[in-house]
């Protein structure tokens, strides 16, 4: 099991910083954790990709376990949509695991921040184009499987892709975010049991409890946000901020 003997409070205070705000936008806006902590992880602390995503995903194991609840008696879940994501999401992020802890790190690492780096862009787009029309969502199979697999290989993604798609589809928002939010804790749960078979139990110690933290505190909060904060203010802000790390450290790892 992960020894967090080690670890005193005031060095574990800004990776509960970080997971608590992250956590907080996520459970508002069905997005931006996995990408978020996944950009501070690799970008900012140098982790290789797989161990980060790992990371990330044993984290949202509790995360999205309490922010599914806390949706569920909001009454923000939609039953239908939730099992049409369900399976596709899961066969997506295994794939996406097996994936990435079968390659070298050093190869991928480019890619990784060149994915976030448009996933930040691409929050910005959707926060100044939002909100679309109200309509029922008609593609959702196809964004469970794309979200689950960059979900595990890039340590975030599940709620950008499937979350704004359904969006612009014109899906209600209070209920995509809630049930994005729902499906996320069964996908993280079977990406994490890959992540755990390939890496083992001591590839979780360090950033994992202080992200742990941070995130299952914020997590009541979310769907109380979901219905009183404007996602299209979250978005722009989310996006600036991971379009520019993520793009810094890129041409950092390029150089």
């Amino acid at each position: 099991m992960p020894d967090f003997s080690s670890f005193d409070l005031v060095a574990l205070l800004p990776f509960i910083a970080v997971g608590f705000v992250a956590q907080s936008i996520d459970g508002a806006l069905g997005m931006a954790f996995g990408v978020i902590t996944n950009t501070m992880l690799v970008a900012v602390l140098g982790l290789p990709p797989a161990q980060a995503s790992a990371k990330v995903h044993v984290v949202e194991v509790f995360t999205t376990a309490v922010s599914g609840i806390s949706h569920f008696l909001s009454g923000n879940v939609e039953w239908p949509l939730f099992f049409r994501l369900l399976v596709p999401g899961l066969i997506g992020g295994v794939t996406g695991a097996y994936l990435l802890t079968s390659i070298d790190a050093s190869v991928v690492k480019p890619f990784v921040l060149g994915y976030l780096a448009l996933m930040g862009i691409w929050l910005l787009v959707r926060g100044l184009l939002y909100p679309p029309k109200l309509k029922s969502a008609t593609v959702i199979a196809p964004l469970g499987l794309v979200g689950g697999f960059l979900d595990a290989a890039g340590g975030g993604g599940w709620g950008p892709v499937v979350t704004s798609n359904l969006l612009v589809q014109g899906a209600e928002p209070r209920k995509v975010v809630g049930t994005v939010n729902s499906v996320e804790f069964f996908l993280t749960l079977t990406v994490s049991a890959t992540f755990i078979y390939h890496l083992g139990f001591q590839s979780f110690a360090g950033a994992t409890l202080g992200l742990l933290i941070g995130g299952v505190i914020a997590a009541p909060f979310g769907a109380i946000m979901a219905k009183r904060f404007s996602p299209k203010v979250m978005l722009v802000l989310v996006g600036i901020v991971l379009t520019a790390t993520s793009a810094y450290s890129l041409l950092r790892a390029l150089s």
